[in-house]
């Protein structure tokens, strides 16, 4: 029902399929089971019941729309899914029918298949950013000496290398994968009873925690969580990094691909039609960057909603906060992974031109070395005499189209090339390099 029509930058992706209504209605099914093994495990329950609970779970035979609608009576899903869960046990086994959601409240339920949904959703996420990483680093270090002209708003600044440009968009999204890779290992499992004191559990609550929150593959929680937000707020931060800094990265893209400058160009994909424009045939648009820097939009006002559910969480259960906070984030998880596997595409096939690039050096005729040529200048006739000359020099060359090097004749022909005044370009690159390959080294061994 939900083809994801206005939001292309997640239909059709891995993460759509993790977070669907069909995948959320699993989640909330399997957390109904884990509970039902986990009160077995320690003797809550019968080993059969829990069996009887596994297997009509395992069916899957729910209908979510109608689910859907049931939940306007009780405003959230759970009240009629245990309904139709328990006559469901029933038919299978009646005395296994006492244990289904044995001690839990609704929001149990919704919290930790809120954060097996995101841990899920999170798995796909993950690699793409570390797809991503690696094609930025590869291109950081085939572009090492591509120089390029450096941009400060908006406008020529001094020579930088397209190498140091993608080892910072490298940088920032490791940064990210590292966040979110923290965020994705703590997720918690939520267990808490009526009002978060597990007193329905008797003797056996805080025993239950643990096998409960392994059984789901979470982290156990310190408390129930019901109103205790940390949760939800560190799972906005880490997706808000994360199209944050694959927004920067498409965003540049975007602009370094304008027809005027025309420094790189995104891949062109495996369709005639991508990028193409309904009005004007000679177009290809940059869909992919579009795609990613649109995410990157609308992700903080999504996280701004699940970060006032913090403050907003009163008593022992919020009345409107916590429900507030399904949909947002949900929407935050599709944006997220959408914009990372729309990222590793663009990363790895991003076609670079350093001929445009070495040409767009020359466009303000030398001025792009001016902070060097001041420098050699002052040694002479002192700094603010030095400053007084390229101003006028500047101002002529800007009217004019003369290169500075007629203008300011006795300086060395050398001190005008922008491959020689790099700074420590290369050393930055490699102190950015030597970051991913920190980061992603680190998780590799983690995961052995």
């Amino acid at each position: 029902m939900d083809a994801g029509l206005l939001e292309p930058v997640r239909a059709g992706t891995a993460v759509e399929a993790a977070t669907s209504d069909a995948a959320q209605l699993r989640a909330l099914l399997e957390v109904e089971a884990a509970l039902a093994r986990a009160q077995a495990r320690i003797g809550l329950i019968p080993p059969a019941s829990a069996a009887a609970i596994d297997a009509v779970v395992a069916r899957g035979r729910f209908e979510a729309v109608d689910l859907a609608r049931r939940a306007r009576e009780a405003g959230n899903p759970v009240v009629p899914l245990v309904r139709e869960l328990t006559s469901a046990v029933r038919a299978l086994d009646p005395a296994a029918a006492e244990h289904v959601h044995l001690g839990a409240t609704s929001q149990d339920i919704v919290d930790s298949a809120a954060m097996l949904v995101a841990a899920r959703a999170l798995d796909v996420t993950l690699p793409d950013l570390a797809r991503t990483a690696a094609a930025l680093a590869r291109l950081a270090e085939r572009h090492r000496y591509t120089v390029q002209a450096g941009r400060t708003l908006t406008q020529h600044a001094v020579p930088t290398t397209f190498g140091l440009v993608a080892a910072g968009w490298c940088v920032l999204v490791g940064d990210a994968y590292a966040r979110t890779r923290a965020v994705r290992d703590a997720l918690p499992a939520q267990l808490g009873g009526a009002a978060g004191t597990l007193a329905s559990f008797g003797a056996s609550g805080i025993a239950l925690l643990g096998p409960f929150a392994a059984e789901l593959g979470l982290a156990e929680p310190v408390l129930p969580w019901h109103t205790l937000r940390t949760p939800i707020l560190d799972l906005a931060g880490a997706l808000a990094q994360v199209t944050g800094a694959l927004g920067k990265f498409a965003g540049d893209v975007a602009l370094l691909g304008q027809t005027e400058v025309g420094e790189v160009a995104e891949p062109a994909g495996a369709g005639a039609g991508r990028g193409g424009s309904s009005a004007m045939p000679h177009k290809r648009n940059p869909v992919l960057s579009v795609l990613i820097v649109s995410a990157a939009r609308q992700l903080p006002g999504y996280g701004s909603i699940l970060a006032a559910s913090m403050a907003g969480a009163e008593y022992q259960r919020p009345a409107g906060a916590w429900h507030a906070e399904w949909q947002p984030l949900r929407a935050a998880l599709r944006l997220a992974g959408g914009a990372a596997e729309t990222a590793a595409e663009l990363a790895e096939g991003l076609v670079v031109f350093p001929d445009r690039m070495r040409a767009n050096l020359e466009l303000t005729h030398g001025r792009i070395v001016s902070e060097r040529l001041a420098a050699e200048l002052a040694v002479g006739v002192g700094r603010d005499e030095a400053r007084r000359m390229l101003g006028e020099a500047s101002g002529t060359s800007a009217r004019t189209g003369r290169h500075l090097r007629d203008l300011l004749g006795r300086l060395d022909e050398a001190v005008f090339d922008p491959a020689a005044y790099l700074g420590s370009a290369p050393a930055l690159l490699d102190r950015a390099l030597a970051h991913h390959r920190t980061v992603f080294h680190a998780h590799e061994e983690k995961d052995q």
